[in-house]
């Protein structure tokens, strides 16, 4: 055969590109548009979205689904393209990763034996080559219908333990767009972060499953809806459907290295943003955009323990994770669910070389009978064991109240655990609380006053007085924190704090990432 510019195109070659002419979503229209009335994207489209153009190297094109007992060889090059995984190398913005996409024109994204020998092989080279990798997981699970390969329990499948092993090894992002359940789920679940959209649904178990466990008749979205998944902490990063893969590609982004150009934000206005009365909450999210780049945050799991913000950003081009109490929420106390929440957080920033910027403006831990009853104890001791294990430097900022453990937690340990603690203007640090120390430490004088009114003027005074004692001015001068400083010196002196630091301190620990 003669080809478009007069060159002879030989049989076998003819053949070769005739059969990768039917891996391409154009060679099934019908079913795209079907998939894109329903909102969806298939996962070529999903990865030519994200990666540089002509810069996707794929591995297994031509595999079909181990369904030949069943289907003839031509219903399989048609109906099982790639046993519904696409996967492969590239580049995003020059810079190398991995991209595997499950693909939902195929048998709704189903994981099928072969598939699995594909990925696994695309897992392998991953670790080789300690590839970023974005992963669109979404699908139905695990596929039943192969019968090419006899199997029993189909569970010495190593695709999910070979996953999982990657974690703190090569940073691997999730992103669910669609229903992904079982299998698929797990997926995600083992990522280091999970990117969902509005309509997708993230559950161990889909509606066919629930229903032959007897637990009742569900519909897909009824399963793990976003808005579900969202407050309990599942998902890190939820965007508009037609976000998702700018959003992807911005997470994983993060992952590759700094960036060479960035501007940066008017740093006067942070002499304003905290309140000046103890009482009074405040957004902190403005903080944290001034002090990094502009345009180069990203807050994590935002709906799940609010009261501690979790954030990725840049500082010169540089990702740094960014921590901190939020007190519109419980005052920003640390509860169980925050000290979970930070500490997975803190793993996540020392195994990937992220230096840590902790933004304290507490009370302490949350206390109480009902607090206690989440596993307090257990579980805020979490971000103590997390911070002690730092490897990256960790730099301390006390915006407003530094109090009690919570606040050493906060501090890696203590004020002496970070490269460096700083406080800005008008902040307080203390054991705890400073007028519940005040009636803890005085308790019998005050008991003594026999007026409820005199009493509580007495523990007004005292109050002003011990707050004067516990002012950063006063932690600094007795050697406690490194300095006080004008808070729109803040970015400048984390940026020579982790230039001081060097390449060495931040290549990351390489230990795994808690999926919790």
């Amino acid at each position: 055969m003669t080809g478009e510019d007069g060159m002879h195109i030989r049989d076998d070659l003819l053949q070769v590109l005739a059969r990768r002419a039917l891996t391409q979503d154009s060679a099934r229209p019908e079913a795209l548009e079907r998939l894109h009335a329903r909102g969806g994207r298939s996962a070529r489209e999903h990865i030519a979205a994200v990666v540089d153009p002509g810069s996707f190297v794929e591995y297994g094109r031509f595999v079909t689904a181990a369904q030949e007992q069943r289907r003839p060889v031509d219903e399989l090059l048609d109906r099982t393209v790639s046993d519904g995984i696409v996967g492969g190398v590239a580049t995003v913005d020059g810079r190398a990763c991995a991209v595997l996409s499950y693909d939902y024109l195929v048998m709704a994204g189903t994981q099928g034996i072969r598939g699995h020998h594909k990925t696994d092989r695309l897992l392998e080279v991953i670790e080789r080559l300690s590839l970023p990798t974005l992963f669109f997981a979404a699908g139905g699970g695990g596929r039943p219908g192969d019968t090419d390969i006899p199997v029993v329990s189909a569970l010495d499948v190593p695709t999910f333990a070979a996953w999982a092993r990657l974690a703190g090894k090569v940073p691997r992002i999730a992103v669910v767009d669609n229903n992904c359940f079982a299998g698929n789920a797990v997926i995600a679940g083992c990522s280091d972060l999970i990117v969902a959209t509005d309509g997708s649904s993230l559950g161990m178990g889909g509606p066919a499953m629930i229903a032959g466990g007897g637990l009742g008749d569900y519909a897909a979205e009824q399963v793990g809806p976003l808005e579900v998944m969202t407050e309990a902490g599942v998902v890190d990063v939820a965007v508009e459907h037609d976000d998702v893969d700018e959003a992807a590609r911005e997470i994983l982004g993060y992952f590759l290295g700094p960036l060479p150009d960035w501007t940066v934000p008017d740093q006067t206005v942070l002499r304003d943003l905290v309140p000046e009365t103890e009482r009074t909450s405040y957004d902190p999210t403005p903080i944290v955009e001034t002090v990094c780049d502009t345009d180069s945050v990203t807050m994590l799991r935002p709906e799940f323990a609010p009261e501690l913000f979790t954030a990725l950003g840049r500082i010169e081009g540089r990702t740094v994770g960014i921590l901190g109490n939020d007190t519109r929420f419980l005052a920003g106390a640390i509860t169980a669910d925050a000290g979970d929440k930070s500490a997975r957080f803190l793993q996540l920033c020392d195994a990937y070389g992220f230096p840590v910027l902790s933004l304290v403006d507490t009370p302490g831990m949350m206390v109480g009978p009902d607090a206690e009853a989440t596993g307090m104890v257990r579980h805020a001791s979490r971000l103590l064991i997390a911070g002690a294990q730092l490897s990256v430097p960790l730099i301390g900022v006390v915006l407003r109240r530094g109090y009690g453990l919570g606040a050493q937690a906060m501090l890696g340990g203590g004020t002496g655990e970070p490269l460096m603690t700083l406080a800005w203007p008008g902040a307080h640090m203390g054991p705890m609380g400073l007028e519940g120390a005040v009636r803890l430490s005085l308790r019998a004088e005050l008991e003594a006053i026999a007026d409820p009114a005199e009493r509580e003027r007495t523990v007004a005074v005292l109050t002003a007085q011990y707050q004067e004692h516990c002012s950063v001015l006063n932690a600094a001068r007795l050697g406690e924190i490194d300095d006080v400083i004008d808070p729109a010196e803040t970015r400048s002196l984390v940026a020579r704090l982790l230039a001081a630091a060097g390449p060495d301190a931040v290549t990351g620990s390489g230990r795994p990432v808690d999926a919790w």
